[in-house]
């Protein structure tokens, strides 16, 4: 909901308190004293500090009371500011302020005895006049520029939608759906980086832009469920009084337990709101399969590295960056007689940091954003002007010192960005990564994915755990001693652990990969599973007695109790 005194949004449970607290800070001032050589004085009486919303209303006014003396007549030290005097000459020549703080128009000025809050109209004329100076005029731009580039460069419109054709591109059931302005109820699920909040922000737009409907949103991970029940208090209201219906957005929602999201069912199954999940869990695990029916799972996938080069290059306008291919196109095709710091960025660079990130386009803008803001912040580029007139050689020394190379972006990055989870689906794609490779005879690859489970944290013992599986699984008797490695390197871990341990792996790894595989033991074991138990009779099957043998041949017709 929006304050109407400064213009902000907060949450409903939080409003009243924050009216209250704005009205207060803005009408607490220092009671008027009159001037000592004054013959008449009479106190204006002292403002009174509003204890609930209700001071919005109309209330009962008291002019304010001007002194009077024999001498010229000195202006009085009043409480009401300069901004607020303005605005009551502009309210008219007979407008007054009252001793509540509001500001006071006579009948004939067309709306009556109506007051308005003077803290309302002062931040209306301080706005307007921010404007008119070319500084921010509202305090969700001056938010805006404090935010990272991450946070600026969202996306504001599907059309500007980068990454996810598959799940939102033209032509897709969920672009049309949400251009025709038909929001189902969804789960986001994807990677850390991948656009599920951008895309419920591009949902909010479309719902202020068409005034469709109201656009919630709430984290899980620092809201309650309490917060929860007042936005779906609101939702019931606005629909039987307006019949405006509530998107309501929840990211992190896999933050709450499968209690907390029972609460949801109910008002999402009968329209009360329109649910936008977002979660990097997997919903068939983290969410209440009952809500699962209520929605559908959208899959947003890791970004390509094509895509994230494509966001990065929207943002070098934003940080004043400029995209060159090698140093020659700076000394040829940049101003040199600028003052102004200009940094240029290789275009090797930006392909290498959109692949270091693993597919998270925020790491990315937000690596972009240290890298520029380091050139221009480094000592050495703002010293390294051009050091003769009309020599080339200063100039091009000058605009190098100014450029981020590859080397910057591994230094800023220090290691590539690995997105893993070891109680996650990442803990299992990448473990069958690891056995593929080993099974194709990899070995470059399989020491690759080996390196990205250690590096992520993993615990070593479960992974030579699965080698010594792989050792009889996939090698067999092509090799009998495979086995022996995987077990002395499961006893190697054991014994001295992380980090020592992970060369012991590496070896057994590499010696996997490259051993003669056979499978001939792994299929001769399933083929004996299914024979055992073959023509068993299920006994609740059959209505009639079922006439079968339950003892070894050998013993059958034996009775222990004769």
């Amino acid at each position: 909901m929006e304050c109407p005194v400064c213009g902000r949004s907060f949450p409903p449970a939080t409003i009243n308190a924050h009216v209250n607290e704005c009205l207060n800070s803005s009408q607490d001032s220092p009671e008027p004293v009159a001037d000592d050589t004054s013959s008449a004085a009479t106190a204006v009486p002292q403002k009174r500090k509003c204890t609930d919303w209700g001071s919005l209303q109309p209330m009962r006014s008291e002019k304010l009371k001007t002194v009077s003396s024999p001498g010229p007549a000195k202006k009085m030290r009043n409480s009401t500011t300069a901004d607020e005097k303005m605005e009551v000459s502009k309210g008219g020549p007979n407008a007054t302020v009252s001793s509540d703080g509001h500001l006071e128009k006579p009948d004939d000025a067309g709306d009556g005895n109506r007051h308005i809050p003077a803290a309302a109209t002062n931040i209306a004329s301080t706005r307007n006049r921010s404007s008119a100076q070319g500084q921010p005029p509202t305090q969700t731009s001056t938010a805006q520029s404090f935010a990272p580039l991450a946070e600026r460069m969202r996306p504001q419109g599907l059309e500007d939608y980068v990454g996810q054709d598959k799940a939102v591109g033209q032509g897709s059931m969920l672009y049309s759906l949400l251009s025709s302005d038909h929001i189902p109820s969804i789960i986001l699920w994807g990677p850390p980086g991948c656009g599920k909040t951008s895309l419920a922000k591009i949902i909010a737009n479309n719902c202020r832009s068409r005034g469709s409907a109201k656009f919630v949103s709430l984290s899980a991970a620092v809201c309650g469920v309490n917060e929860v029940k007042d936005t779906i208090r609101a939702a019931r209201t606005d629909q039987k009084m307006f019949r405006k219906k509530t998107v309501l957005f929840l990211d992190e929602i896999h933050r709450f337990n499968k209690t907390q999201q029972d609460i949801l069912l109910p008002h999402v199954e009968d329209g009360t709101v329109t649910l936008i999940g977002a979660t990097t869990e997997n919903p068939s695990f983290q969410v209440n399969s009952a809500l699962l029916s209520r929605c559908r799972v959208i899959v947003l996938e890791k970004l390509t590295g094509e895509s994230i080069v494509s966001i990065l290059q929207r943002a070098l306008p934003h940080v004043g960056a400029t995209l060159v291919e090698s140093e020659k196109d700076i000394t040829n095709g940049s101003d040199m007689n600028s003052n102004s710091p200009q940094v240029f960025i290789d275009h090797k660079a930006l392909e290498l940091l959109a692949n270091l990130v693993d597919g998270d386009a925020r790491a990315a803008l937000n690596g972009l954003q240290m890298a520029v803001q380091s050139k221009g912040a480094d000592p050495a580029s703002q010293t390294g002007r051009v050091t003769k007139p009309g020599s080339s050689k200063g100039r091009s020394r000058s605009r190098t010192s100014r450029m981020v190379t590859t080397e910057d972006v591994k230094e800023g990055l220090q290691r590539s960005h690995v997105v893993y989870d070891k109680t996650g689906d990442e803990h299992y794609n990448i473990i069958s990564a690891l056995h593929k490779s080993m099974r194709g005879s990899d070995d470059s690859a399989a020491l690759y994915w080996l390196a990205r489970m250690l590096e992520g944290g993993e615990n070593p013992l479960y992974i030579a755990r699965r080698l010594i599986r792989f050792a009889s699984e996939d090698v067999g008797l092509a090799d009998p001693l495979a086995l022996n490695q995987a077990v002395a390197a499961y006893q190697g871990c054991h014994l001295i652990g992380m980090p020592e341990c992970d060369v012991l792996l590496a070896q057994c790894v590499v010696y996997l990969s490259r051993a003669p595989k056979s499978v001939e033991v792994y299929k001769a074991y399933g083929k004996a599973k299914s024979c055992y138990g073959k023509d068993y009779k299920y006994n609740p099957d059959y209505e009639e007695p079922v006439n079968q043998t339950y003892f070894p041949d050998e013993l059958v017709g034996t009775d222990f109790f004769s």
